[in-house]
């Protein structure tokens, strides 16, 4: 699907820019999953040591977040070094804001240069999707992925878990300054309030059957057995044992937040959602 049937045509009106940490700054935005179930969007800005930038899961680069990246970035010089996509779905973007930040390194997982690179080619290509080169490539394989470092400015800020075992080749990151753990479809929070506060009630998309299969599957509140089931028997269908020691890793990060790229941030107690959302992969595989 194009991605002009996915994202809002009016991004400056409906963004909601918030600055959850004095180091971190989500970008939400509506986002329609499939053209028809209201996940929302979201990026990430965190600041690196050096004083740049590492978006994550860009969205559109509006004139209010060209503002807000040269708030963050003061008058020292800094930049958006880093432009990064956190699975092989959320990076609609990235060519927008390579072309703004031509220094910027692009960071993907495996698949991900492959697929714009055929999206690029295609007859009728999607005008945001670009054969841009990438700077890193998380690559496959528990030994290789482990040994992947991206570089010193950036890895003295994140630690960082490839989750190849997901169906979407997630890629989580650990933002040690603030607590924060930044991730796209490992863990969804719906329903979606914040990405569609500044949308007016009568323009909304119509609530459709997809709406309420999402927000049962994708929710952190309440009974989580169709939450876990998904999990369980989709999201981590391809290799569950390799799921499992990846969540393991994650789980061993003393994160307080969860900034997830569908439906709102969790602030204060993302750890204890984190373990109840993947109780079933911190147990023995026997148990289940």
């Amino acid at each position: 699907m194009a991605s002009s049937k996915l994202v809002p045509s009016n991004p400056s009106d409906v963004m909601v820019i918030r600055d959850l940490t004095p180091n971190l700054t989500t970008l939400s935005v509506p986002f329609l999953r499939a053209g028809t179930a209201r996940i929302g969007g979201r990026g990430t800005l965190a600041r690196l040591p050096a004083g740049n930038l590492a978006v994550f899961s860009p969205v559109a680069l509006t004139p209010e977040v060209r503002a807000k990246i040269d708030q963050l970035t003061g008058p020292g010089g800094g930049t958006v070094s880093h432009i990064v996509a956190p699975d092989i779905e959320h990076h609609i973007f990235l060519s927008e804001w390579k072309a703004a930040f031509p220094g910027a390194k692009l960071i993907g997982p495996a698949g991900l240069p492959e697929k714009r690179a055929k999206a690029a080619a295609q007859h009728n290509p999607d005008p945001r999707i670009k054969d841009d080169p990438f700077a890193v490539v998380f690559p496959l394989g528990d030994e290789a992925k482990r040994s992947v470092k991206v570089d010193p400015d950036f890895d003295a800020a994140f630690d960082y878990e490839f989750v190849d075992a997901h169906a979407n080749r997630e890629i989580a990151f650990f933002y040690r300054p603030d607590r924060t753990l930044i991730q796209a479809d490992l863990l969804f929070n719906l329903p979606a309030h914040e990405q569609y506060s500044r949308v007016p009630e009568n323009q909304r998309p119509t609530a459709h059957l997809a709406d309420r299969v999402f927000a049962a599957l994708q929710t952190t509140q309440g009974d989580l057995t169709w939450t876990r089931r998904f999990h369980w028997y989709l999201a981590s269908r391809r290799n569950r044992p390799s799921f499992n020691a990846s969540i393991r890793r994650i789980n061993q990060w003393d994160f307080d937040n969860i900034v997830p790229c569908h439906g709102d941030t969790i602030v204060g107690n993302g750890k204890e959602i984190f373990r109840n959302v993947f109780a079933w992969h911190l147990q023995d595989e026997t148990k289940q």
